[in-house]
């Protein structure tokens, strides 16, 4: 066999292998995660229909954000026949979106939607998104059609459930 051929052959091979240890979820080679403004946002807040929406606002630099994620991906599994949609809303920098954001999404393999909200002043927004909310993050809403749940602060994955369970089996 000729040196090209062999070449090519094991080139071949290579990216045969490399398609199976590459994981299938690569946010920070594909960049898919969409930097919006609250305008853009706001439609996502009042969907109509039998989905539950559950609304996770966080960011990297937030410990108590990032220890909670986890619940939320459990869940996003456990409930993926039901009709349910987790959506996690970073609230990162904006220049952070490249160099922090997409490398933890890949490390950690997040798996639920993200977007990535970028609107400057916050007093001008926290407060359409429900009016008891302070700014504080973690913060979660839950909705569905007309019923809202609003909560500030860490969920434990017990009480995700629950609150998703309160709305799927009133």
């Amino acid at each position: 066999m000729s040196t090209m051929k062999t070449n090519l052959l094991f080139a071949a091979i290579l990216l045969s292998v490399l398609q199976f240890c590459l994981p299938v979820n690569s946010r920070a080679q594909t960049n898919e995660v969409a930097t919006i403004g609250f305008d853009d946002f706001l439609p996502l807040l009042s969907k109509t229909n039998d989905t539950l929406y559950v609304i996770n606002f966080w960011a990297t630099w937030c410990a108590p954000c990032v220890e909670e994620l986890p619940h939320f991906e459990v869940a996003n599994k456990h409930y993926k026949n039901r009709k349910l949609k987790i959506l996690l809303v970073s609230l990162d920098f904006k220049g952070a979106k490249d160099s922090r954001l997409l490398p933890f999404l890949q490390k950690h393999d997040i798996q639920c939607e993200v977007l990535h909200l970028y609107e400057p002043d916050a007093n001008q927004w926290i407060s359409r998104v429900d009016s008891t909310w302070t700014g504080a993050i973690p913060a979660t809403l839950f909705y569905r059609n007309t019923q809202r749940l609003f909560t500030e602060g860490s969920l434990t994955s017990q009480s995700l459930n629950q609150y998703i369970n309160s709305f799927l089996n009133p």
